[in-house]
C-alpha cells in the first residue's frame, strides 16, 4: 500500500483509532495538529484554524484528506460564541485545507469528510435517507455549512464523500461514557419521551467505514453512518442499563427538565434521528455490529 493519508481531527476518539487501522493496513499518514505531538510512524505538521496558518510542506506526496476536526458538540452550552467556535472549527478548518491546495502543486485526488446525522434535525418517525431534506435548528445549520465546504473540492476536481455519523459508542470517550453515568449511580431513565430514535453505530465500524470510504473509488456524496437497526432512546437507555447490571426508574427525564439544564444543547439528546444504513450497505460494506445488544456487550466485554 502506498497511498498516503493526510488526517485532521486526528487526537480525538476516531482519529487515534483510524491513525492505528490506517497503518495495520499499510498506508502511509501524515496528520495536522495544533500541537506538537509526538506519533510512532505518522509525520505530524501543525496549523492554526484562527490564525489561517498551515504548514504547506504537508500536502506534499498525499493522495487523500480524511477530514475529521471539529470541536466537541456537547463540550459546553450553546452560547452564540460557542455556536459561532463549533462551526468556523469545522468550516473554517476546511476552508484552509481547500486554500492551501488551490495554491500549490500536489496529487490529492480524495477528500473524506466527517458530517454528522444532527443535518436532519428533529424528525420523530420519519425514516431519513441520504435524500431527505435538512432540519431547521442549529445542528442542521452547522451540518449544511460543513458539508458545503467539503463539497467545495469537488471544484479542484477531487473525489468528496461525507460520512454522516450518529452516536459513536465506545468505552472510554464519545456519548457513552456521559450516558452511563446517570445509570452507574442508580438513576438512570429515559430522556424526553423517550420515543426518540437514537442513530447508534459501533466505534470499531465507524472506523472500517471511513477505510472502506477510502478504498471504494465510486463512493462519493453522503452516506448515513449508523447502524441498520436504530432504537429508541428508551430502549437504548434499558439495553445499557442491563449491561451495566443496574435498574432503570420507570419514568423518563421530562423535557423540560433536559432543556432547563442543556439549554439549546438538550437537542442532542431530545432530536429523532431515524436514520436508513441502505445507501451505504448498498456499496457491499458489512457492519460487525447490526444489533445494540452485541455492540454493547463487546464494549463492556461481557
Amino acid at each position: 500500500m502506498d497511498q498516503h493519508i493526510l488526517l485532521t481531527g486526528a487526537t480525538g476518539m476516531l482519529g487515534k483509532e483510524l491513525i492505528k487501522s490506517l497503518l495495520e493496513t499499510g498506508y502511509k499518514v501524515s496528520i495536522l495538529s495544533r500541537k506538537s505531538v509526538s506519533i510512532p510512524d505518522v509525520k505530524v505538521f501543525l496549523w492554526d484554524v484562527d490564525k489561517r496558518e498551515i504548514d504547506k510542506h504537508c500536502m506534499e506526496g498525499v493522495d487523500t484528506i480524511i477530514h475529521l476536526a471539529g470541536e466537541n458538540l456537547a463540550k459546553e452550552k450553546w452560547t452564540e460564541e460557542r455556536k459561532k467556535v463549533i462551526i468556523d472549527s469545522r468550516v473554517g478548518s476546511a476552508g484552509l485545507l481547500f486554500d492551501t491546495l488551490s495554491a500549490g502543486v500536489n496529487q490529492v485526488k480524495n477528500f473524506i469528510s466527517a458530517a454528522a446525522v444532527g443535518y436532519y434535525g428533529n424528525r420523530g418517525d420519519e425514516i431519513l435517507t441520504e435524500e431527505s431534506p435538512a432540519g431547521n435548528d442549529f445542528m442542521a445549520e452547522c451540518c449544511i455549512q460543513w458539508e458545503l465546504a467539503a463539497d467545495r473540492f469537488k471544484k479542484l476536481d477531487l473525489r468528496v464523500v461525507k460520512i454522516r455519523t450518529g452516536v459513536v459508542l465506545s468505552k472510554d470517550d464519545g456519548a457513552l461514557p456521559q450516558m452511563s453515568v446517570p445509570i452507574k449511580s442508580f438513576v438512570g431513565a429515559p430522556l424526553g419521551t423517550g420515543k426518540q430514535w437514537v442513530p447508534w453505530i459501533h466505534h470499531g465500524d465507524m472506523t472500517q467505514i471511513y477505510l472502506h470510504a477510502l478504498k471504494d473509488d465510486f463512493m462519493q456524496g453522503t452516506y448515513n453512518a449508523c447502524a441498520p437497526f436504530p432504537v429508541t432512546n428508551k430502549t437504548f437507555t434499558k439495553a445499557l442499563a442491563k449491561e451495566l447490571h443496574r435498574p432503570v426508574w420507570p419514568f423518563s427525564v421530562p423535557k423540560l427538565v433536559m432543556k432547563t439544564i442543556l439549554g439549546e444543547m438538550s437537542a442532542v439528546v431530545l432530536n429523532s434521528t431515524n436514520t436508513s444504513a441502505q445507501k451505504l450497505l448498498s456499496t457491499g460494506f458489512i457492519f460487525s455490529y447490526t444489533q445494540l445488544e452485541d455492540a454493547l456487550s463487546n464494549i463492556y466485554g461481557s
